[in-house]
């Protein structure tokens, strides 16, 4: 097998693997290659042993499948990481012939939209091998001493753990009690106490996903926001993710159109910079900016 296509495939196998979902003319857009190419490739994976899973338009290969699990370990960049990578790169000088073998290898394997797992060390190697055991047996757990980062409750939580984040830094877990899916932080759970039952809620295990300002969620909510240079660059800085869905608008704006798990992250980005963003075309994070505003200036009163 030729290189090229040898590392059209890993890429395609990645993207496959990764929780962001694609449509076949998505994976074909990504890859440069043709739709037949791709069905012919999937055809490869799938005569390989592995199980193609379709969600209406969208596909992916399988957890369940014989190999998911060794490709799901193997190390590779989260989509923040691998921007700040490319970034670093460039910035190396062009007379370096290190830079051009570096980027070759980035961006022949690596995809920016797929996740990672590192190697965890210190306290949390036995907090996540515990959970690296129970997703493996499917046994539920109990988060001990979870402290909640609303209200700082500290309590346990009965969960089903099915799938971590990158590097492990977070874990979703279909909650028994509250009979949700929802993402505990790692470094948040006291202790793991594995458990004897097995799952009993898996046909409700779904993962969410993580927006550009870091929330996490199962929503997905379309938003525009005008931005001038002061914003377009602090927005660049802290979400580095951004600017993949950042586009020209005039000679000193930019347009952000992306989706959001959730209003909180980007009310909190547009409230501190009122004087330079502007919502457009998003009536629902007008009202939460507008809510949020209020419910604040209420606690001034006070």
């Amino acid at each position: 097998m030729d290189q090229p296509k040898l590392e059209r495939l890993l890429r395609l196998m990645k993207m496959l693997t990764a929780n962001t979902e694609y449509t076949i003319d998505d994976l074909a857009e990504r890859l440069m290659m043709s739709r037949r190419t791709v069905y012919r490739y999937i055809d490869t994976f799938r005569e390989a042993g592995f199980v193609i899973k379709k969600s209406g338009e969208h596909i992916r290969l399988d957890k369940e499948s014989p190999h998911f699990k060794d490709i799901s370990q193997l190390i590779h960049f989260t989509e923040e990481e691998a921007v700040i990578l490319k970034s670093a790169i460039e910035n190396i000088d062009d007379d370096n012939l290190l830079k051009q073998n570096l980027k070759r290898k980035l961006y022949s394997v690596y995809d920016n939209r797929t996740l990672a797992d590192t190697i965890v060390k210190g306290r949390l190697s036995g907090i996540v091998h515990n959970l690296v055991g129970a997703i493996a047996e499917k046994r539920q757990v109990v988060l001990q001493a979870y402290r909640s980062a609303r209200g700082a409750a500290v309590r346990d939580r009965r969960v089903e753990p099915f799938a971590f984040t990158t590097n492990y830094v977070n874990i979703w877990c279909y909650d028994t009690e509250d009979g949700l899916c929802k993402l505990f932080k790692t470094s948040r759970i006291g202790a793991v106490l594995p458990l004897g039952d097995e799952w009993a809620h898996e046909a409700e295990h779904r993962e969410g996903f993580m927006d550009v300002f870091r929330m996490n969620g199962h929503d997905r909510h379309r938003i525009r926001l005008r931005l001038g240079m002061l914003a377009h660059n602090l927005l660049v800085e802290e979400y580095p993710l951004a600017e993949r869905d950042l586009a020209p608008d005039g000679e000193s704006h930019w347009l952000l159109e992306t989706e959001v798990a959730g209003f909180a992250g980007v009310a909190r980005f547009v409230a501190g910079l009122l004087d330079d963003v502007e919502i457009v075309d998003s009536p629902e994070l007008k009202r939460y900016v507008a809510d949020y505003f209020r419910r604040n200036a209420a606690v001034i009163a006070d």
